[in-house]
């Protein structure tokens, strides 16, 4: 019998949880944060091994509709598996402190249980090589999430959580009629199957049906993204929850999203994908623009981060159903250094604001004088969002717009002023808190820089989007090879020649 690897993986967050209840309450913290750098060690190994030896997994679960217990690892799973573990502790080292010294529900022990459930739910969406397992994955990270946000967060967390689950259980529901969908489609096949292999191998016959179930995904997805106008539960959550809370909502469960339109939208529905794709592109640029001017006018500081990532998810879905290699290659590597950067953001953000007491931009000035730390994080962080030349955002970033210019030139034209946007809102935001005299504010709440805990929850996210910004290529080669293999072949998809557009 193969060893599970992947499903080791996946429970190792669950069996922290466990040791949790049956610890005395003070060990909580220790035992989530030992808990989370295991299951990032053992990731290591993982895919150390999976270079040499195959580690997927397939278990018969439900035959009469074709459904399996299927996992595997392959470039774009790998990526977001490795961004996910490594997020995750940093976000415990980052809320340390968050529950301490209550009981119930909003303890310490339940905060750190229910991130590492998210982590646990999140990792096997990411592994899912079957349409059941993922829809069910997929589900199960809202109720963690739904629980940190309502649980922890600001005066109108109860309302925020609400909205969030409610979005989240609508494009869930969207979705069941989508797998629904591909079942019966499957069931017409000699060998019907909902494994990702086997449905990017089917060509279904295109139709007012296909389209119907391409169309029940892309919404769940979106919603899920999110994109506009299904974006409006992403300011109210990021601004109720905990920093932790939004780091990991917007870097891990927001990212579900834009996977499932590559896994499931361009794998499955390929020529869907071709049909569907001028009015996703109008939508991704709606959102470049709507997000960056709501950033730019916004004063709260977690909504602003918010509005920015509506943005940034223009450019991932732009990059998407571009259908080119460079394009979805370039989106795949901006999921991981979107959720590193706005992941660091959030945190060192969050420092600043419970210090001050205050979300508001205009309530500091001058804090470049008083926390130089904290300022210097938070410029990096900012940078690495506007996508700053020798960040692997920049990288990112190109290869979207480079690969949609290929294709589309006037879409890829258009979505470059929001490169411009970004550095707006990024620069304007930094020069009017870190810059300038010291406020009487800042310089009664802002007594001192950040503590070496909360720099540690920091420096890895900064250190790898450093080096990544130089050194791409070892995640690129990874993701490289699913999209020319697995996702341009699907859709029996070409790169333009020379800058003409295919078909002409």
């Amino acid at each position: 019998m193969v060893f599970p690897f992947l499903s080791v993986l996946g429970l190792l967050p669950v069996i922290g949880v466990v040791a949790m209840l049956v610890s005395k309450a003070g060990a909580a913290r220790v035992i989530g944060l030992v808990t989370a750098l295991v299951t990032l060690i053992y990731t290591g190994a993982v895919i150390a091994y999976s270079t040499t030896a195959s580690v997927a997994e397939n278990v018969t679960w439900l035959p009469m509709i074709g459904s399996s217990y299927s996992l595997n690892l392959d470039g774009m799973g790998l990526v977001m598996v490795a961004m996910t573990v490594l997020l995750v502790p940093m976000v415990l080292i980052a809320e340390w402190k968050t529950g301490l010294g209550v009981t119930g529900r909003f303890s310490s022990r339940a905060f750190v249980a229910l991130v590492l459930l998210v982590e646990c739910f999140s990792l096997f969406s990411f592994m899912s090589f079957d349409l059941v397992i993922f829809y069910i994955f997929f589900e199960a990270t809202l109720i963690p999430m739904y629980f940190l946000i309502g649980g922890w967060g600001g005066a109108k967390r109860g309302k925020a959580a609400a909205k969030f689950l409610l979005f989240g259980l609508a494009g869930g529901l969207v979705m069941l009629f989508g797998v629904i969908g591909v079942a019966v489609l499957s069931s017409n096949t000699e060998e019907p199957s909902l494994g990702f292999m086997a449905l990017n191998a089917l060509s279904f016959n295109s139709n007012y049906v296909t389209k119907l179930i391409f169309v029940c995904f892309f919404v769940a997805f979106a919603l899920k993204a999110p994109m506009v106008p299904g974006h409006i539960w992403l300011p109210d959550a990021a601004e109720e929850s905990t920093p932790g809370g939004a780091a990991l909502m917007v870097g891990v469960l927001d990212k579900l999203g834009t996977f499932g339109m590559i896994r499931v939208c361009i794998g499955i529905f390929p020529d869907e994908s071709r049909w569907a794709s001028p009015v996703i592109l109008i939508l991704a640029l709606i959102s470049i623009f709507y997000g960056a001017f709501a950033a730019i006018g916004s004063k709260n500081l977690m909504r602003l981060i918010a509005y920015t990532s509506i943005s940034h998810f223009g450019f991932m879905v732009m990059g998407i159903f571009s259908l080119t290699s460079q394009s979805i290659t370039g989106s795949i590597f901006y999921m991981v250094n979107h959720a590193l950067a706005t992941g660091a953001l959030y945190l060192v953000v969050g420092y600043l604001i419970a210090r001050r007491g205050s979300p508001d931009v205009d309530d500091f000035g001058g804090v470049a004088k008083v926390a130089p730390l904290a300022a210097g994080f938070t410029l990096v962080a900012g940078l690495a969002s506007c996508a700053l030349p020798g960040t692997a955002n920049f990288v990112s970033e190109f290869m979207a717009l480079a690969g949609t210019w290929s294709r589309h030139p006037v879409i890829a034209g258009v979505a470059v002023i929001g490169v411009v946007l970004a550095a707006i809102y990024i620069l304007w935001t930094y020069q009017r808190m870190m810059t300038g005299p010291v406020t009487q504010a800042t310089a009664n709440h802002i007594t001192g820089d950040l503590s070496w805990r909360e720099r540690w929850a920091l420096i890895p996210l900064v250190a790898v989007i450093l080096v990544l910004g130089v050194w791409p290529q070892p995640v690129l080669s990874q993701i490289e090879q699913t999209t020319t293999d697995v996702y341009m072949t699907s859709a029996s998809a070409t790169d333009p020649v020379a800058g003409i557009e295919e078909g002409r």
